[in-house]
């Protein structure tokens, strides 16, 4: 094999003649940081919802309506020429004359009903059944990977 000797590396060696007289460019290299973000898993959560049932009192009171009916006899006669009576209130009361014809044709009133209404509360009581609901979180912290720092945006 033969081998020939090769020169050494030098600055005239590498740049040919003409070039080595004309000046030197460089270029200027300049870096620019571009920041992103990354969504990174730092854990989870786990959402437990659960309804509950208890039993309650309700305590209230309701009202109901009662009327009583007295019959009250008036046996007068309608004076000639006037009008049916009608029906009237006094206070809380209603009035309803009932008129019969006799054979003489005059109009008698034979009663009135004198009917009252009254307000009778009552207090009541019934179980019922309510539900509430409630939830339980549970966080799972799951090991960054490694050399990732947790995003800044990710909850924790």
């Amino acid at each position: 094999m033969n081998t020939t000797p090769t020169p050494a590396p030098g600055p005239a060696s590498r740049l040919p003649e003409a070039v080595s007289e004309t000046p030197l460019v460089l270029p200027v290299i300049e870096e620019h940081a571009v920041i992103r973000r990354e969504v990174v898993e730092t854990g989870r959560v786990r959402l437990s919802k659960t309804v509950e049932e208890h039993e309650e009192a309700l305590n209230f009171t309701l009202l109901h309506d009662e009327v009583q009916v007295e019959r009250v006899p008036v046996n007068q006669f309608v004076v000639d020429g006037a009008t049916l009576p009608g029906v009237r209130y006094e206070g809380d009361t209603m009035i309803i004359p009932v008129v019969r014809e006799v054979v003489v044709k005059r109009l008698l009133v034979v009663e009135e009903l004198h009917v009252t209404k009254h307000q009778i509360p009552t207090q009541e009581s019934h179980r019922v059944v309510l539900r509430q609901e409630t939830v339980q979180v549970t966080r799972d912290s799951a090991a960054p990977e490694a050399g990732a720092p947790p995003s800044p945006g990710a909850d924790s």
